[in-house]
């Protein structure tokens, strides 16, 4: 408990007794000064119980002591002690009026007590908060340790924490993410912090921020020893924390710390890992990577997966913060569901095995929504930290190698639309149409019917539409002259000009089908 003024006047030795600011005694006291100073205020700092002889003032002057009072009172010093008996007799009904009226504790010191007494029962008073405070922090520290160690982990830690500071706390992940908190009722509270958590993120770690009212009062704290935070700590309480409470507060953020990189050492380990089990899957050796995967990634290949790649959208961009971003997401989706998760972080691409129908894929899919939505609202084209990502369709252990050719497909494809991420299966139910699109298929096809179209410019007959029509109607001559309006020897004249023309034979499937698709590019929106 701090020291008060109360304290002070319950001090048996010391024989205070109080004079004015009855109400306000339980406030702190941070030193006891003497001063005899007409104006002592440069020299305060707050929380200072000054102590005085009115050796050079007028303390029966009522205008003065009141510009006195004020000052002291403005400059935050929390209480008068006047020793009578020295200049004065009694104190001065004038300074007792002041200080009245500015609601200041003026405490009468006998002239018996000196002022170095009343300074010792501060300072030793002040010396034996601060040492409870520092015993308390050690009990902390260590009663948090034993809850780290625990089965519960970062769980109990909260609980634990939450007890010290008489408030609430709570843990979130990299990507804003509330992972755990206490009490129960606190994960609500903490979730509307998810904002302030991403900024506290941009900053480098460590980094804190304090929101919230005087009310409801949140201090937060990044977790990690990079450069990028691997996690957050919040704790609210309805007041400044207290020197034993920031112990404890800081205490909680070293062991959070340390269990952040340990699990980031093992999460390592657990990539290299997976990285092997992928090189195993694509080289068609499912079963020996069933039997590297083990209890780490066995579940993952005992159900339908799909295979995510993500690349960034600006080529030749290395190790983009996007990435890592995305990496960020699907992992703390995962782990919030409690899903087996294989990612392989590469120099320029993600690769990610996540089960079918998972939160991961639900978080990679509201990722790249995310993506679409901002560029979408700031008319520009992608930033440094944007992706292109392809997924696969679902496929088991023997089908990663097709799986992979999927991803790549869809990836390809994103990237050619401008789209933040493609799906396989979209590809395939979909027309090949809005694929042909392209800037190199166009041009193959304006070679390909060039001769055609110089010929028809010219006005010596409508072979394109001839041919196309031709072609729609599958070489069925009398349909084809029937949809043009033309006798079917008028057409099939016509076919022989375009066989002569071009140099290649409609007789051929292959020819007939460049021909069709060159038509549908040269048509296709742009």
């Amino acid at each position: 408990m701090p020291l008060t003024l109360a304290s002070l006047v319950q001090h048996s030795a010391l024989k205070l007794s109080v004079r004015a600011g009855e109400s306000r005694l339980d406030t702190p006291v941070r030193w006891a000064h003497v001063s005899e100073l007409a104006d002592p205020v440069p020299y305060m700092e707050g929380g200072e119980l000054l102590l005085i002889t009115a050796m050079k003032l007028d303390a029966e002057d009522p205008e003065e002591m009141r510009r006195y009072v004020r000052r002291l009172a403005a400059a935050g010093v929390v209480g008068i002690g006047f020793a009578i008996g020295v200049n004065y007799e009694a104190i001065p009904e004038a300074l007792v009026e002041a200080a009245r009226t500015e609601d200041l504790p003026l405490l009468e010191v006998p002239r018996r007590t000196p002022f170095l007494a009343i300074s010792k029962a501060v300072s030793a008073a002040l010396a034996a908060d601060q040492y409870r405070a520092v015993t308390a922090g050690f009990e902390a520290q260590r009663e948090l340790t034993r809850a780290a160690l625990s089965a519960d982990g970062p769980a109990e830690l909260l609980t634990k924490l939450a007890a010290h500071v008489h408030g609430w706390a709570a843990l979130y992940d990299t990507s804003g993410a509330v992972v755990a908190a206490a009490p129960d009722w606190a994960a609500r509270r903490a979730a509307r912090l998810t904002p302030d958590v991403e900024r506290l993120r941009e900053r480098p770690a460590p980094a804190s921020a304090v929101v919230g009212g005087s009310d409801d009062r949140v201090e937060l704290q990044s977790l990690g020893t990079g450069r990028r935070a691997r996690g957050a700590l919040a704790v609210g309480t309805g007041a400044p924390l207290g020197t034993a409470e920031r112990y404890a507060v800081h205490s909680a953020v070293a062991l959070l710390t340390l269990t952040t990189e340990r699990s980031r050492s093992l999460h390592d380990a657990e990539s290299r890992l997976g990285a092997a089990v992928l090189r195993m899957l694509l080289a068609g050796e499912a079963e020996h990577a069933r039997a590297v995967a083990g209890d780490l990634y066995g579940a993952l290949l005992e159900a339908p997966f799909r295979l995510i790649v993500a690349e960034p959208a600006l080529p030749g961009t290395a190790q983009p913060e996007g990435l890592a971003l995305l990496a960020d997401a699907v992992e703390s989706a995962a782990a919030r569901t409690g899903e087996t998760l294989l990612v392989v972080p590469e120099p320029s691409r993600l690769v990610v095995l996540a089960a079918d129908g998972g939160a991961a894929v639900h978080a990679c899919a509201d990722h790249a929504e995310a993506l679409e939505s901002r560029r979408g609202r700031e008319a520009t084209g992608p930033e440094p930290d944007e992706l292109v990502v392809g997924l696969s369709a679902p496929a088991g252990p023997a089908g990663v190698a097709v799986a992979m050719k999927q991803a790549d497909q869809a990836l390809a494809v994103a990237r050619r639309r401008g789209r933040p991420l493609v799906e396989h299966e979209d590809m395939a139910a979909g027309s090949v149409l809005p694929l042909l699109a392209d800037e190199a298929v166009r041009a193959f096809a304006d070679g390909t019917l060039r001769a055609l179209r110089e010929h028809d410019a010219v006005g010596r007959g409508d072979l394109v539409a001839s041919l196309q029509a031709w072609l729609s109607r599958h070489g069925q001559w009398d349909a084809a002259a029937a949809d043009l309006g033309v006798h079917r020897h008028t057409l099939r004249y016509r076919m022989k000009r375009v066989e002569e023309i071009l140099g290649r034979s409609l007789d051929d499937p292959d020819v007939r089908m460049e021909l069709w698709l060159a038509l549908k590019a040269t048509s296709a929106p742009s």
